[in-house]
């Protein structure tokens, strides 16, 4: 079975192999033909790397959903056709970490926008402390996921935590509540961990964006009576557009890739309530050691990235920004 693994590769690289050549040696006339050939020998290098580095996990993944690919039983490792794929979608587990995706991609999401803008439009103008300000509240831009998992993992501890200790003070609540072990406050503290972490990253691009939008317009639009609401629907939002498509796609995709704080905060519990795709699939590879309905549930997840990528790009050239002003 690996010797089959290993051909269908070797039979993909060369034919991906022969696309680039062709590319290379395509005919074209004149000076083009020879920037172009420059270009892609340029290139070639990089090329077949990538496709050595990336391109056999890649694809032996994609050969490891259609075998029932177990670690715990080597001896039968076997082409089983769509059997992962049909598992995939009658499993309840599955359906609950889709479900569990969707609601934490949704929700981080807008609350990284809404932070981060509401954070660029306070930074827009200049006040006395705005460089420390500024310097203090990008800080979690900074730190790796490890440790932001770690800080919420100890802050929303049950028994020890600060929150419980904070909140049980103030008398918000008047017993501790175990949010890493109840099903919904586990993903919820996952998700404002998320937030806290990736709203900074919308901050620094929308105000770079901000900055670049002319004064005169906002100038010629208080000549003409447009008050502040009316000058953020009708001109800071336009001109923001192309920005907040790259950074809701690049932020969404990143946060679909990340899988870090859900196994450090929760580990995916309790009973995969916390779980998102990857981190699922984390999980069933190197903790069942289920690889093939692992790769099958990547062959999926890789589908959805790529929809997300392409949306996100056929957005943003639609319209630059400032375009209908």
């Amino acid at each position: 079975m690996k010797n089959v693994s290993t051909i269908l590769f070797f039979i993909i690289f060369i034919i991906v192999t022969a696309g680039i050549f062709y590319c290379i040696f395509k005919e074209t006339k004149g000076r083009s033909r020879t920037r172009t050939k420059q270009a892609y020998l340029f290139m070639l290098p990089v090329i077949i790397s990538l496709v050595l580095v990336f391109g056999y996990p890649l694809i032996n993944s994609f050969i490891m959903a259609f075998q029932n690919y177990k670690l715990t039983d080597p001896n039968n490792i076997t082409f089983n056709g769509l059997d992962n794929f049909v598992k995939l979608l009658s499993e309840k587990d599955t359906k609950l970490v889709f479900t569990n995706t969707v609601v934490y991609l949704l929700t981080s999401i807008i609350g990284q926008f809404i932070l981060g803008l509401g954070l660029a439009l306070t930074l827009r103008k200049k006040f006395r402390g705005r460089g420390l300000y500024q310097g203090i509240v990008f800080l979690p831009w900074a730190f790796s996921g490890c440790v932001i998992g770690l800080m919420f993992r100890w802050s929303f501890n049950g028994e020890y935590g600060v929150v419980n200790d904070l909140l049980l003070k103030i008398g918000a609540i008047n017993e501790k509540i175990a949010w890493l072990g109840t099903p919904g406050w586990s993903l919820a503290v996952v998700i404002i961990a998320t937030i806290w972490i990736g709203f900074p990253f919308f901050a620094m691009l929308l105000l770079a964006a901000l900055q670049s939008i002319p004064n005169d317009v906002y100038e010629a639009s208080a000549i003409d009576g447009c008050g502040l609401v009316r000058q953020f629907w009708s001109i800071t939002l336009p001109y923001l557009k192309p920005t907040i498509v790259t950074t809701v796609s690049l932020r969404a995709i990143w946060s679909l890739n990340s899988f870090d704080l859900i196994m450090i905060i929760t580990g995916g519990g309790p009973a995969n309530t916390s779980n998102t795709i990857t981190s699922y699939m984390y999980s069933r590879a190197f903790a069942k050691y289920d690889f093939g309905f692992a790769s099958a549930l990547g062959v999926a997840f890789m589908l959805i990235i790529s929809l997300l990528a392409i949306s996100g790009l056929a957005i943003s050239k639609r319209k630059k920004g400032g375009e209908n002003l």
